[in-house]
């Protein structure tokens, strides 16, 4: 059970209510992270809006195996069962490369480096070596997509250290970061 209520759909603040219908229409659901969210229609228009932005970033392969491995960091089993379920039926990512983009890897040279690179961020809290933005620039990212990197760390680390924070009750088949993987 979550430590913080997760309001039904028809509960939440009216404010809430357009954001959340539009999530629906997305996914077919309203996972329960978004609706804790949309208990303060403030923080779910700028989580929404903010990830909106975020996911025309990079590809949603990369986008995922940074999910993967930032959870995997945080141990946040609620956001390993979310992104281990899209990773694979979203992003069409191998169970193979979910299990090595929690090690804070990948088998793509490219995605690696953005993996690794997430990974450093999220562990150092952005106290990265110049020799770590080196690494990721000579795989081929660009001075703005290490900026989106970063962006894609500091969204999954606020759903990270929320669902953390609630215990939010996990709605996708279930991965717990104390897994090996």
């Amino acid at each position: 059970m979550s430590r913080l209520s997760i309001p039904a759909r028809g509960d939440v603040p009216e404010a809430s209510k357009p954001i959340l219908d539009a999530v629906h229409k997305q996914l077919g659901v309203v996972p329960n992270l978004f609706r804790l969210i949309g208990s303060s229609p403030a923080v779910l228009t700028a989580f929404t809006s903010f990830q909106g932005a975020l996911s025309k970033t990079l590809d949603v392969k990369t986008r995922e195996r940074i999910a993967l491995a930032v959870a995997q960091v945080n141990g946040c089993d609620y956001c390993l069962s979310a992104h281990s379920y899209l990773g694979l039926n979203l992003a069409k990512i191998s169970p193979e490369e979910i299990a090595l983009n929690r090690k804070g890897a990948s088998g793509d040279a490219k995605a690696n480096a953005a993996v690794q690179f997430a990974v450093k961020v999220a562990k150092e809290r952005g106290h990265v070596s110049d020799a770590d933005i080196k690494a990721v620039r000579d795989a081929g990212f660009t001075d703005a997509q290490v900026v989106e990197i970063v962006g894609l760390v500091a969204e999954n680390s606020f759903t990270n250290y929320l669902n953390v924070v609630a215990q939010t009750e996990i709605d996708f088949p279930v991965v717990h970061a104390a897994e090996a993987a």
